[in-house]
């Protein structure tokens, strides 16, 4: 038997458990484990109702009353934007998870152009002779190295070689800030940058020294999603590591409560759609379209579609130009959604 709970009990296995304690009551497991289901679906459906949400459809949207109307229940700021939202006919059906871009989406790109990046820039030096014989930053540049090699072999413009260890420690640190400094001027989406980064910007923020941006249309949203049971990720070129970080330390404070998972370019780049094939797998959804991915970029947005998934384009301030007839819909705000 399986309870709304998540237990699942039989009613043999509950009938030895109470014969044990006392025969006389062996006979009524199958009622007792009745009783405990439908107290734990009660109590669901009271936080539903609590919510200003319907627990009798598949949907779960605001409560009506018998004449359609939306119910005067007012117990917390999501019923009212809920309400709002179906008064003016916008109210979807609900999907499992959305997927969220970062740049563009939920935080504007000069955040990310004109703090963190030189940020990561201006501080790769002393990070590296900081922490050069940690076992984290010596995995760093053991990626570095790989992707330089790479970057010669396919004469990749501003690749230096890094020498060897036993060149020595100031020689082995100057090339790598030369290829860091090369890789973050293209703006290349490699994971040996984006590990490196990450660990920069993890200083930067305990220290205090940086703060993640968010649009003020985001947290009301996580929050709205989590309140309704949506699972909410991010996808981003960033690593997990600084992905944590932002949402972390945000200035809406720590967001990261309301995130389930984080995905970079480990799962693949980002304009492949192989990419949302392996987080569409990770997500075990029964189908590629209850998942949404909102992201800024139209190549994102094809590669995703292609793979199915449900998609809607970000246009916020300072965004690129999109194609003319591209075909997404598209948002400027969270509350669209």
């Amino acid at each position: 038997m399986l309870c709304s709970n998540g237990f699942v009990l039989s009613v043999p296995l509950a009938k030895t458990y109470l014969h044990n304690k006392s025969p006389k009551f062996a006979n009524c497991a199958p009622l007792l484990l009745k009783a405990e289901c439908y107290h734990y679906l009660f109590d669901a459906v009271i936080k539903l109702n609590q919510l200003g949400l319907d627990s009798t459809t598949r949907t779960h949207g605001p409560i009506r009353n018998s004449d359609g109307a939306l119910s005067s229940i007012r117990n917390v700021k999501l019923s009212a934007k809920a309400r709002a939202l179906a008064s003016n006919g916008d109210i979807e059906p609900l999907r499992r998870c959305i997927v969220l871009d970062i740049e563009g989406t939920t935080t504007p790109i000069s955040f990310v152009t004109d703090v963190l990046f030189p940020y990561a820039r201006d501080n790769v030096g002393r990070h590296l002779d900081a922490t050069y014989d940690s076992a984290e930053t010596q995995d760093d540049i053991k990626l570095l190295r790989a992707q330089v090699q790479e970057d010669l072999e396919n004469g990749v413009a501003g690749a230096v070689r890094i020498p060897s260890s036993d060149a020595g420690k100031e020689e082995v640190i100057a090339a790598l800030v030369t290829n860091v400094e090369a890789m973050i001027k293209a703006d290349r989406k490699i994971t040996a940058l984006k590990a490196l980064q990450g660990h920069i910007w993890q200083t930067g923020f305990k220290k205090n020294e940086l703060e993640g941006v968010v649009y003020n249309d985001v947290p009301e949203a996580l929050e709205r999603w989590a309140a309704l049971g949506v699972k909410v990720y991010i996808y981003s070129s960033g690593s997990r590591l600084a992905q944590r970080l932002l949402f972390g330390y945000t200035n809406y404070g720590d967001l990261r409560k309301y995130l389930c998972g984080f995905f970079d370019t480990t799962v693949g780049n980002k304009k492949e759609t192989k990419s949302y094939h392996e987080i569409t797998a990770s997500l075990g959804v029964d189908h590629p379209s209850e998942i949404l991915f909102v992201t800024d970029v139209y190549q994102e947005a094809i590669a995703a579609k292609t793979a199915g998934l449900e998609v809607i384009i970000s246009v916020r301030p300072g965004n690129g130009p999109l194609p003319d007839n591209h075909g997404f819909r598209t948002i400027k705000s969270f509350s669209e959604i």
